[in-house]
């Protein structure tokens, strides 16, 4: 899609990469396509639970809040060491697969992607918490605050103690309100309260105080071309944290641009690594199981896929594997220590 701003053409890409970075808090929102049910029994909803504490744990993700309303879902979660596009591949192909086969349908269960929008802990944390929190009863599904305090399906239950759920950090929000849990409690749901009556505030889901086209190259050109662009909001904070965040971008423009300049490719990879394992070439190309072998071949794929931006294809065929068993297992963990001393030495 093509906009114009004064005399200059500005292209705006509809599916950009996400605004990532470890630590970073998001709000994330996914609706069921055409609005329809994503949640229509309890099974479901305890299906999607269980998924989501086990991605917590398989991803290192911490989760302040959340909520599911028949038709969509809100989570505030910050990531660590692992992206939050991996986080919510795990957590979403698997329950729309599932819920397709438990009701018998077919398709796409879920409106395009995932909404995120990436958010400044200070002065927003607790606000949206609250949000999240309070989001059954502007549905309309909790009609009052008692209702709410009855309501399974979002994690303020745990916040008031009614039930226990071990991967929902409640201790870091609690704490804000008092280091004593009975007062922190009280305290916390008279917050909620004061905000019953705030309605729908669109700067936390979409229509935040800084707009971009999508990912991290889009932010820096509308940066450069000093505009405001009306697209989806995908950062929420105030002009520091922006700033921040446009110096995240810039930096990982950069590592992307020294990637293409060096050009490195799957020999000279290979090279580096045979070289830091003590191996031969023949025993990284062959179809040997040693356990070196097999830790060599793996940081092989790990940096080619992902840091080299290598298909699984190019790198099967120069190991003489699949490039489904390339893929396989570039999918699984991240780079390890000892590729990221191999990374070093590629000069990148």
């Amino acid at each position: 899609m093509t906009r114009t701003r004064g005399n200059s053409k500005i292209t705006i890409m509809p599916r950009g990469p996400r605004l990532d970075a470890p630590g970073t808090l998001h709000h994330v929102i996914a609706r069921g396509i055409e609005r329809k049910e994503i949640f229509k029994d309890k099974v479901d909803y305890q299906d999607f639970l269980q998924r989501l504490e086990l991605v917590v744990d398989q991803c290192n993700l911490e989760i302040y809040a959340w909520a599911l309303i028949p038709n969509h879902f809100h989570l505030l979660i910050r990531t660590k060491d692992t992206p939050l596009s991996k986080a919510m591949r795990k957590l979403m192909t698997g329950y729309a697969v599932n819920f397709n086969r438990r009701h018998q349908r077919n398709g796409y269960l879920f409106q395009n992607r995932y909404k995120s929008i990436l958010c400044e802990d200070e002065p927003y944390l607790m606000e949206l918490v609250r949000y999240v929190h309070l989001n059954p009863y502007r549905a309309g599904i909790a009609k009052s605050l008692e209702e709410l305090d009855r309501y399974n399906w979002s994690g303020h239950l745990a916040l008031i103690g009614r039930i226990e759920r071990k991967w929902q950090n409640t201790e870091e929000i609690l704490l804000r309100f008092s280091e004593y849990k009975n007062k922190a409690i009280i305290n916390y749901r008279k917050f909620i309260e004061e905000g019953k009556e705030q309605g729908r505030r669109t700067e936390f889901t979409g229509g935040g105080l800084k707009r971009s086209a999508g990912g991290w190259f889009e932010v820096l050109a509308l940066k450069r071309q000093k505009c405001e662009m009306a697209s989806d909001a995908r950062i929420l904070g105030r002009g520091e944290f922006v700033e921040e965040i446009l110096k995240e971008a810039e930096k990982k423009e950069l590592e992307t641009l020294r990637l293409k300049r060096k050009k490195i490719g799957i020999k000279e990879l290979c090279e580096k690594v045979i070289k830091f394992y003590k191996i031969e070439m023949s025993e990284l190309t062959s179809g040997n199981c040693r356990e070196t072998i097999i830790k060599a071949r793996r940081e092989t794929s790990h940096i080619a896929v992902k840091k080299l931006g290598l298909s699984g294809a190019e790198v099967a065929r120069y190991l003489g594997v699949t490039a489904s068993c390339i893929n396989r297992i570039a999918g699984k963990g991240e780079i390890s220590r000892e590729g990221e001393i191999i990374l070093r030495s590629l000069d990148i």
